[in-house]
């Protein structure tokens, strides 16, 4: 006879076997594998998450390691997201994820929790567009002076990419990006 706690788990088994036959196989983030993400992997995810601190710190690596005209685009493109994110989140009146948006940016260690940064959350949406913009027209500006050719073919793409998603294009990049 089966117990109750084995006939338990096989019925979880039978659900998980057709949420994963409905569902599909699973991302290239959620796929375990022996061969670790690229900073541009590890970017896309991170957009996708909303965590953009986290993706522009894959950018940087992304632009040290392997510089070039690329790669400060896709740091521009980045900065440009935040940017657009921030006045969306403005425009829609959503003042507390903005400020967690700021928050993330601005708390990277666990001591951090208990030493809050507490700021008015509009003058957190001035400072983050701020920053955005500048550093994005700085990598930019990068980019071009390394290959403007490159920046003249691959910006059209996320000109694309932006409106065809006018209100989240900012949680990814053009497929032909490749990240």
């Amino acid at each position: 006879m089966h117990s109750i706690e084995q006939t338990w788990r096989g019925v979880v088994r039978g659900w998980m076997l057709l949420a994963c036959l409905l569902c599909g196989p699973a991302p290239c983030w959620a796929q375990r594998n022996d061969v670790p993400l690229t900073n541009l992997q590890r970017a896309k995810v991170h957009l996708g998450a909303g965590d953009f601190r986290r993706a522009i710190d894959d950018c940087r690596r992304e632009v040290d390691v392997n510089p070039s005209a690329q790669s400060y685009l896709y740091l521009a493109y980045l900065y440009q997201a935040l940017d657009a994110y921030v006045e969306f989140l403005a425009k829609s009146d959503h003042w507390v994820v903005l400020e967690l948006v700021y928050v993330s940016f601005v708390t990277t260690k666990t001591e951090e929790l208990v030493d809050s940064r507490d700021v008015l959350t509009r003058i957190s949406k001035e400072l983050l567009q701020t920053g955005a913009r500048q550093q994005a027209d700085i990598a930019a500006s990068m980019a071009s002076k390394l290959d403007h050719g490159i920046v003249m073919s691959i910006w059209p793409q996320q000109t694309v990419w932006r409106s065809e998603r006018p209100d989240a294009w900012w949680f990814g990049a053009p497929p032909e990006w490749k990240w």
